[in-house]
This record gives structure tokens, sequence and C-alpha cells, in this order.
């Protein structure tokens, strides 16, 4: 398609000595092993982290092509789903990397969707007070966002992802190809990230998208390598300035994500998938930066459509007011119980607003005073 011939790409994630690339293209599962080399030199173990439905397509393959590459390779598997994202499965894979004999010269590799980089994350921060990590995100979500950061961590079950680290890999690997396995509820999940990035930082980019909404739904391989490089850039800028969420710069890319947390945390992590919590969320958040005069009723309507053309999810789920209130007031951009939300004034940029009105959320979550404002 016009505009997005390159299907190889590759984006530098500058952090000092923790810098590393991002390569993006198809085929590259094919060369993994070549690629986690050229990360980590000398390397003679790694233990593979993933799920049983990603295990048999993508894990197990990988593990075997390092083993005829000479590197020792296990392959310890979980339970797919968020909840498996908990410290008792982090606990069995300490368990069993010690059994195994895991040292800091050992390289976890995670293969899988967010939650297995997330928790494979985690366990490498920890075990040995840190050993090193290197990314194969298989699905859409964690392509284009969970996977490059250094985000890392594990859910408790009143507050999604509290416990955890800033770990960055020493590389990532995205082949597209694995997004044609994926089961569509997820990849679609996947989407609601895509949007988030134009939302935030690239009102250009979000054009793009709502001119091509069927190639998105279709998988198109030439527009997905270019989509899914955008939003690492995008991403990689924000981490560059500011890696450790000091400055209160990353925080933008929790747009949606304080409404989201509170659907999922209040749904048990086994009703929504995290895209679509977001989707909603980022409808949540939309609408009530229209509320408090911040936002065009249009801009937020275009969001919307985008989103519903997508096919995600933008209505919230039926939970409580004051209960969703609660969960987001322990949102760690939370300060002594008052809210901070990440909020739109345009498309394409998002401000940390802070003292946002509970009696404003508590109407949005009501679905109360949303202009019905069809698009021209």
């Amino acid at each position: 398609m016009s505009g997005f011939q390159r299907q190889e790409h590759e984006v530098y994630v500058a952090l000092g000595p923790r810098s590393y690339t991002i390569r993006i293209g198809r085929g590259l599962l094919g060369q993994a092993t070549h690629h986690i080399r050229t990360a980590c030199p000398n390397l003679s173990r790694a233990v593979v982290i993933t799920d049983r439905n990603v295990e048999p397509l993508y894990a197990a393959p990988l593990a075997e092509q390092l083993r005829s590459a000479g590197i020792a390779a296990s392959l310890l598997v979980v339970e797919p789903g968020e909840t498996s994202k908990t410290i008792q499965v982090a606990t069995w894979l300490w368990e069993q990397l010690l059994e195994q004999g895991a040292d800091r010269k050992t390289l976890i590799i995670a293969v899988g969707g967010g939650m297995v980089g997330d928790l494979a994350g985690f366990v490498a921060a920890t075990y040995a007070r840190g050993i090193r990590l290197y990314q194969v995100p298989t699905s859409l979500l964690a392509q284009v966002d969970s996977s490059v950061g250094g985000k890392v961590g594990v859910d408790l079950p009143k507050a999604k992802n509290m416990v955890g680290a800033f770990w960055q890999p020493i590389g990532v690997l995205i082949d597209p190809v694995s997004l044609q396995t994926l089961p569509e509820r997820e990849y679609i999940s996947g989407l609601a990230e895509v949007v988030k990035y134009a939302m935030i930082l690239d009102a250009d980019f979000f054009d793009r998208l709502e001119q091509h909404v069927e190639a998105l739904r279709q998988r198109d391989e030439e527009v997905l390598s270019w989509v899914i490089a955008r939003c690492c850039r995008l991403k990689a800028d924000v981490v560059q300035q500011d890696e450790r969420e000091e400055t209160g710069l990353r925080a933008i890319l929790n747009y949606g994500h304080t409404f989201a947390h509170a659907f999922e945390t209040l749904t048990g992590y086994s009703q929504l998938l995290h895209g679509e919590a977001v989707a909603m969320g980022m409808e949540c958040a939309a609408w009530l930066a229209v509320q408090l005069g911040r936002l065009e009723p249009t801009a937020a309507a275009r969001q919307r459509q985008l989103l519903s053309q997508l096919g995600l999810p933008i209505q919230p789920p039926l939970i409580d007011p004051e209960r969703t209130l609660e969960i987001m007031r322990h949102d760690k951009k939370a300060i002594h119980g008052q809210l901070r939300l990440v909020l739109p004034d345009r498309i394409g940029h998002v401000d940390l607003v802070e003292n946002v009105p509970a009696e404003q959320v508590r109407a949005v979550l009501q679905r109360k005073d949303q202009p019905k404002i069809p698009l021209q």
C-alpha cells in the first residue's frame, strides 16, 4: 500500500548502558538466534518463558533453534491469560530457574503476549538480583507497547501492575507474521494501544489510521510493520526522556489506563482483555475531557468512531462507580488518594491533570452527559 513500502525496521532505544535495538520484520523469527547472539555475545544458556498457547507455535521452535546453534535452552510454560501474572506463578518460575542452575549469565527470553513479557521480565529483574532479558512479543499489544520500555511486573488481587520493576531488555525481536495466528479478539484488543499512541503523540498518525481501517482489520503485514515501528518509535522517544517515570512525561503512556486498570481489577482480570479495557478507558477519558472543557466533542467523537470501526468495545462494564473510583484512587499516578488522569486537549496531545473532580468521573462512569456528536 502507498506510504508503507518498507517492511523491515529498526528502532533504537537510547538509554546509555541500557540501550537496545527493536528489530521489526517479516521472517525474523527464523533468524532469532542470530539476533539474540548479536545482542548477547558468547551466550551459552537461555530459558524461554512462554504460555501454553504460544509454546507450540513459536516458543518451542525458538528453543530448538537455540539448541541447534549450541546454546543450552530450556522451556518454562505457564497458563495463558492475565490470571497467570501473579506472585505465585513468579515464585514457581524462580524455583524452576533455581532447579535448572540458572545464574547471572543465563538469558531469559520472553516469547508471547503482554502477560508473558511482564511476568518473564519481572522474574528476570528479580532472580539473582537481575539477569538479562530478551523480548520476543507475539501479540499486537505486546509488539506495539508492553515489550518496549522496561516496565515489568505482576498483579495484586486489588491492583494491576502494582508490584514490579523497571528492567530493560537487551533486545526486542518483532515478526508481524506471528499476528496471523493470533485469535481475532486478541488481535483487535492490541489495536487499542495503537490508537492510544496516535491520540497522545501524533495527530498525523491518527489520520493515517482512519485511512487504513480495513487494512488493519485484515492484518495487512505491510501496514502492520509500519504501524508497529511507529508505535515503538513514539514509545522509545518518551522512555528515553523519562525512563523511570520521574518527571511525569512517561505517565502520558497511561492514557485511558486508570479507568482500564479499574475495570480489569473489578472484573477479576478474566472478563476483559487489556486492550478492550483500554479502549473503554480512552472513551471515558475523552468524554471526561469534554466535560471539563479541555477537548472538543468532535475530537472525542473521532476517537470513538475509530475505536468502533476497528472492532473495539467502548462502553464500560456495568460496575458500581464508587468501587471503580476506589480502585482508581489506588492507581500509581494518584497522590494521597487524589485522582490524576491523563486527558487529551486535542488529537495528538495529552496532559497529566491533577485533582480531577470525583463527581465528573462518576458521571462519565454512569454514562451521563456524554454528548452524542455525529461526525461530519
